[in-house]
């Protein structure tokens, strides 16, 4: 019913610009701003045709609001399916406010949060796993999240999913069949071509499930924790990373006492540093607390720079890091190398062969660092044809979906009855739908649009 109604929203972002534009959409979103809109051309702008352009006042009485640029799209050509009408004006917080205001008193009201996409997606637009894609692209910043967002937009995940599902359910139609003549004795399915069939399914699933730890630190930026004892540089060298002075640098022990956080994108991937206080036994309170958060953004992070002073070399403490944490990726660095000896440089290599040497005071060493931290994050996928998934919805879904597959391989190597392997199937096809949004609740549609802009 709601789609009836007639919406409006800011569509910039709100403040101070050179222009703002204000969207409407609706049944009579063209009669509703067409009461209130003067164009200068003499013609009927709303019989023109969609995806022009119109200039003119907006006028309320006798009173000018401000000369706007009309633009209008026809529906079902339009971004929501419906007429839409977006009014480009000057971009003065009054005047947006004045004209929204005015459409609000006659025949609009707000717009909830994603609700323009929420009726893109209702009017067949798009699907559910798109028109999150729409978030995901207005919230990118770097290459490679864009690019992300971009491959979902473009329906490469949706058409897998959907040519998945179809496969799937002309074999559930099929076990159906069989159930409507269960007294026949006849099988409709071939089993060694479903079973084949379900190989195939599983790993397509399996496929875009691994492929959510790269989408996922793509999306959402990769976190590195800089760790190390006390006083080897690690404010120097996020301050070196960073290239800016955000951190504080002391000769005295312990002066980071709380973990510092800044970003950086290297070609193309947002890389989040943590500067952390340094790792020894103390009875400071207050350093004490500023360890036990070393450990735990040590455990949040996806990649570990463990910085070693380069003339005081002891690999003891970062073996002990590796046995607790055999998961992570841990680079060794070695830092101050400027008054360092060949002898000595020999000597690291030889305990500890894939250290990196670096100078964080001078630079040196920092561009080879950087190197190494993108070699370590494969990008390639993007550039492939095969999907990466970001969304941890999508990646539920696919878990449980996979799960579900399996169980009917299960079942029909046991050769159970045709009944219960269509339960199976049937949540399989769930799951599945549930991704694209041919399956959907309230709840969900309102979970998902509840995180957009309004206005989008």
């Amino acid at each position: 019913m709601f789609q009836e109604e007639n919406i409006i929203a800011l569509a910039t972002a709100p403040g101070i610009g050179a222009i703002a534009v204000l969207r409407i959409s609706g049944p009579e979103a063209l009669e509703i701003v067409a009461k209130k809109f003067r164009p200068f051309s003499e013609k009927n702008w709303k019989v023109q045709k969609s995806h022009t352009l119109h200039l003119g006042h907006i006028v309320d009485n006798d009173t000018v609001f401000d000369k706007v640029l009309v633009s209008l799209f026809k529906g079902p050509n339009s971004y929501t399916g419906e007429n839409v009408v977006e009014i480009s004006c000057h971009g003065s917080p009054y005047i947006q406010q004045q004209i929204l205001q005015l459409f609000l008193r006659n025949g609009c009201r707000m717009a909830t949060p994603g609700e323009f996409t929420l009726r893109a997606f209702l009017n067949g637009k798009m699907d559910l796993s798109q028109a999150e894609a729409v978030a995901d692209l207005i919230a990118s910043d770097s290459e490679a999240s864009h690019q992300l967002a971009m491959q979902q937009m473009r329906g490469g995940f949706s058409n897998e999913i959907q040519n998945l599902r179809e496969e799937l359910l002309n074999f559930a139609s099929l076990i159906e069949l069989e159930l409507d003549f269960s007294q026949e004795d006849v099988e409709f399915a071939d089993r060694e071509q479903f079973n084949t069939l379900l190989n195939k399914i599983s790993d397509v699933l399996q496929r875009l499930i691994d492929s959510f730890a790269l989408g996922n630190v793509i999306k959402n930026g990769i976190p590195v924790a800089i760790v190390g004892e006390p006083n080897v540089g690690k404010s120097t060298l996020l301050n070196a990373l960073l290239n800016e002075d955000k951190a504080i640098v002391s000769d005295i022990a312990g002066t980071t006492r709380d973990s510092i956080e800044d970003q950086i994108i290297l070609d193309g991937i947002n890389y989040r540093f943590i500067d952390t206080a340094g790792i020894r036994k103390t009875s400071n309170k207050i350093e004490k607390i500023g360890i036990q958060k070393t450990f735990e953004k040590i455990e949040n992070a996806r990649l570990i720079i463990y910085l070693v002073d380069a003339l005081n070399f002891d690999e003891s403490e970062i073996k002990k890091t590796q046995e607790k944490y055999p998961d992570k990726k841990i680079l060794t660095v070695a830092n101050k190398i400027d008054g360092l000896s060949q002898k000595q440089h020999d000597a690291i290599v030889g305990l500890a062969p894939h250290t990196i040497f670096i100078s964080a005071k001078e630079g040196t060493g920092i561009e080879s660092l950087k190197s190494t931290l993108l070699s370590l994050v494969n990008k390639g996928d993007l550039g492939k044809e095969d999907v990466v998934i970001s969304n941890s919805r999508h990646y539920e879904a696919l878990l449980k979906a996979l799960r579900e597959v399996e169980k009917v391989k299960v079942g029909l190597s046991e050769n159970i009855a045709s009944d219960l392997l269509s339960i199976d199937v049937k949540q399989a096809l769930f799951h599945l739908g549930e991704i694209t949004g041919s399956v959907t609740t309230d709840d969900l549609l309102g979970n998902i649009f509840s995180n957009f802009c309004i206005g989008k």
